[in-house]
């Protein structure tokens, strides 16, 4: 309750300063507007430059976050607030956090304090706070009109790839003022050929759900009809699994796939 209160009187501060094309806990935005975005892209550009931010939850320093939030939040009190939630998760996910070094460190780089529980309200929202400087450095800065981000995975279109690779190095330089890198391996690739994007596969003109959530959610079918079958599973839970699955994969070319999946009648149980 603290988290959404808080929330609620600081989110319309940010929000106005907040691009148009970012999508992850923004009010109607989400994952489908951002699919339907990146597509759009992939029909007006050849290229596209995919990257993600590496450790980016566990990464994120707070010293920068603070300051970040002090530009905005002049109520004391929220402010105060704001900070002691930043406090109580100081060291959390330290052990999955791979210590990096940037430009101008020394060895006390080690003892920053930075971290934010992924499931927090407040966390996801601060990503966005986190990262809104980087995303009006890319479309200002660089001039990457066809860039979009959602959490910290982000894209950017171009005709030609020496452009792409151009940004590419000033992202990762802009990034270390944020005290974060992306994964290595980053490129630009033509949008002919697909690129996987929150768990679709995105081409110009198509989108195929990614083979790995097919499986998966074919495993988890059988586990829910067996005990469906068996009377351990109620129609209720069933229902709702498969309704949110086929809401989510109908977002993609998937009308040959859930036919197969969900054509075969389902026996009650005695």
């Amino acid at each position: 309750m603290v988290h959404h209160a808080l929330c609620l009187q600081i989110e319309p501060l940010f929000e106005r300063s907040f691009i148009f094309d970012s999508y992850a806990n923004r009010v109607g935005k989400g994952t489908h507007c951002a699919l339907d975005r990146a597509q759009q892209f992939a029909r007006r550009n050849r290229y596209v430059l995919q990257c993600d931010v590496k450790q980016f939850f566990p990464a994120i320093d707070h010293q920068i976050l603070r300051a970040l939030l002090a530009r905005k939040i002049s109520d004391p009190g929220a402010l105060w607030l704001a900070e002691r939630i930043l406090d109580s998760g100081v060291g959390v996910l330290s052990e999955v956090y791979e210590m990096a070094y940037f430009p101008g460190d020394d060895l006390f780089a080690a003892l920053r304090r930075r971290g934010l529980p992924i499931g927090n309200l407040t966390s996801q929202f601060w990503a966005n706070v986190y990262l809104n400087p980087f995303d009006h450095f890319v479309k200002r800065e660089l001039g990457c009109c066809a860039y979009l981000r959602y959490k910290d995975d982000f894209l950017l279109f171009a005709d030609d790839k020496a452009t792409l690779w151009r940004w590419e190095q000033a992202i990762e330089q802009r990034l270390a003022r944020l005290r974060l890198q992306i994964h290595p391996g980053a490129q630009p690739r033509p949008v002919s050929e697909g690129f996987p994007f929150l768990g679709f596969t995105v081409f110009p003109q198509r989108r195929r759900l990614k083979r790995s959530k097919g499986i998966h959610f074919q495993r988890k079918l059988r586990r829910l009809l067996i005990g469906y079958t068996t009377g351990a599973t109620p129609l209720e839970r069933l229902s709702a699994s498969l309704q949110g699955w086929v809401n989510h994969a109908r977002y993609a070319n998937t009308t040959g796939l859930r036919k197969a999946l969900l054509g075969r009648p389902i026996r009650r149980p005695d």
